[in-house]
């Protein structure tokens, strides 16, 4: 049975309705298979992204790397998983999301094993940009993978809620995790790790896992792709460059610039061009544009306060890296409590609730972090504002996912997802330059554990704004669309 769906310019497209009258009302055993296969890859992206940061001395010694060029380890990833993300968001829509996930996470494999074996700078650069532009095709596909094996309601919300809770505690593990490797085995275990994994996916992922695609294929908008997606590598670009030298260096400003032009660009271009890339009617629908707004301060939020924290435990409290990083399980398991309370908030109440409720949370625990002093009694105090911060940061993650891919069809489900993943990752990279810049500047280069103490101080603060900025726009764009769990 199927029913006739009418897009724009006057085009019926056919979409499948069975799935929505006989939508499962539980997990089912192969839906149950097909989260715990999507979770674990999600859960081994979300890794990626951090699980080198303490490995980088240990990797700067093994291969040569100069201090000034190892930053470039991060940012070379940073780089292609930020400013692909859209572009292969979009091309899973075209051309099926099966197929971009199982390549993507094909390519994630052989370029950890590369990284692992590198024996020259070069080689690892050029892995962690393979995984990087692996990271940017497997996390779109991923999430509309899930989001359309799930229908929307209960379901979805709880399979957003345990991704959105695996992939922060992923985060958290991978701090954790690079310092436990790195100290017991060798950093190249931070590349190894993932070729297991990545095989038992593949393995497994294509007997269980159905693809979903538009019957007719659009036409690839590529001035809009080529434009967004240097644009985004323009803003990225700059974001790391302003967390080494500052806003005001040259190359930090050179790059935030041409980034914005290019995205001024992109708007022109999907403006005009006949198959845009990103449809503008769907920019222009609050739940989409709000909720990534949403989730990029979520993701800009969390991920510097664990940069900064990670600097007040190691420069003013003397710790070392791997106490530091295993001081962060407590705020991975606040992550996942949240993760899993999230959708039950959601279904009894609704999204608006978890934005408002969980923003109010992470703001109020966040301040709490600015009596932090320079004794390690302070640890007592920093342990549970990070487990509940951790789990109201996960609310508004959560509230995000379920109000940013909502509404629309299955057809763009993997736009939607791309839009919600770029928000994600642009965070994640943007977070820890600006909180850098704001401690740089706090601390007029001083590097005492007092002036360390103060400038990460400011930055909390200015951290704690930035979230309950999240709230107010939560309150005031998102009002009408509460979106009960249970409509």
């Amino acid at each position: 049975m199927s029913t006739t769906r009418t897009v724009p310019r006057g085009e019926t497209t056919r979409v499948a309705a069975a799935a929505p009258e006989a939508a499962p009302q539980h997990l089912t055993r192969r839906l149950k298979v097909v989260l715990a296969v999507l979770l674990v890859a999600q859960f081994m992206l979300a890794v990626d992204f951090s699980i080198l940061n303490v490995a980088l001395p240990a990797i700067g010694d093994g291969l040569g790397f100069s201090l000034s060029n190892l930053q470039w380890i991060a940012t070379a990833f940073a780089l292609s998983a930020a400013g692909f993300t859209l572009f292969f968001g979009r091309i899973g829509d075209l051309i099926g999301r099966k197929r971009v996930f199982l390549g993507g996470l094909a390519v994630l494999g052989l370029s950890s094993l590369i990284g692992g074996l590198a024996t020259t700078p070069e080689a690892l650069i050029a892995a962690r940009i393979a995984q990087g532009l692996a990271t940017a095709a497997v996390t779109p596909a991923g999430l509309s993978l899930l989001t359309t094996a799930f229908p929307e309601g209960q379901l979805r919300q709880k399979a957003l809620g345990l991704n959105g809770a695996l992939m922060s505690a992923g985060f958290t593990a991978g701090a954790i995790l690079g310092g436990i490797l790195t100290d017991l085995l060798s950093w190249r275990w931070a590349f190894f790790i993932n070729v297991p994994v990545a095989v038992a996916v593949l393995l497994i992922a294509p007997a269980v896992i159905k693809d979903s695609r538009p019957e007719r294929r659009p036409k690839m908008d590529l001035p809009g792709a080529l434009s967004v997606t240097l644009g985004l590598l323009g803003i990225v670009y700059g974001l790391t460059q302003a967390g080494k030298h500052g806003f005001a260096h040259p190359a930090a400003l050179s790059g935030l610039l041409a980034g914005a032009a290019l995205l001024v660009v992109f708007w022109f271009v999907e403006r005009r061009v006949e198959e845009p890339l990103v449809p503008l009617r769907i920019l222009k629908r609050p739940s989409v544009t709000w909720g990534n707004i949403l989730g990029l301060l979520a993701f800009v939020t969390e991920t510097s306060l664990v940069y900064l924290l990670t600097l007040y435990m190691q420069k003013t409290l003397g710790f070392s890296a791997l106490a530091a990083g295993v001081s962060f399980g407590v705020l991975g398991l606040g992550t996942v409590v949240g993760g899993m309370l999230a959708p039950r908030v959601i279904a009894k109440y609704s999204t608006l609730t978890a934005l408002v409720a969980g923003g109010l949370i992470q703001t109020a625990f966040t301040t709490i972090l600015l009596l932090l002093g320079p004794e390690s009694a302070s640890m007592w105090l920093l342990l549970p504002a990070t487990f509940f911060g951790g789990i109201g940061n996960m609310l508004v993650i959560v509230g995000f996912m379920v109000t940013a891919t909502s509404g629309l069809p299955d057809s763009e489900q993997g736009l939607a997802t791309g839009l919600a993943t770029m928000s994600q990752q642009i965070g994640i990279t943007m977070g820890t330059p600006v909180m850098s810049a704001v401690v740089t500047a706090a601390t007029a280069g001083a590097v005492t554990a007092g002036a360390i103490l103060h400038g990460v101080t400011v930055a909390i603060a200015v951290n704690a704004a930035l979230v309950l900025l999240g709230v107010l726009i939560a309150a005031v764009f998102l009002r009408n669309g509460k979106q009960p769990a249970h409509s």
